[in-house]
């Protein structure tokens, strides 16, 4: 979660997707790591929380928002400096 975070992080100035609600690249992280979950609650054929713990799973949530911010300033920087 946290490398995917740091690289839609990096994406979110640009806005490569256009500049809809739904298609901001924070948007699209929260959506694909729903879908990341759903894929593994079918694949596991029993709940995420028997499979990954609700602390993990919070953990990897903050993890992600924390490296989506770490990007996004990241990418500022990279701005500034260029």
């Amino acid at each position: 979660m946290g490398l995917v975070g740091f690289g839609f992080g990096l994406l979110a100035d640009r806005r490569p997707f256009g500049n809809e609600l739904f298609v901001h690249p924070f948007v699209l992280f929260v959506i694909l790591v729903g879908l990341s979950l759903l894929a593994l609650r079918v694949l596991m054929v029993r709940p995420e929380s028997k499979v990954i713990s609700n602390r993990t799973l919070l953990a990897g949530c903050a993890l992600g928002l924390a490296m989506f911010l770490g990007g996004n300033l990241a990418a500022a920087w990279i701005f500034l400096i260029s």
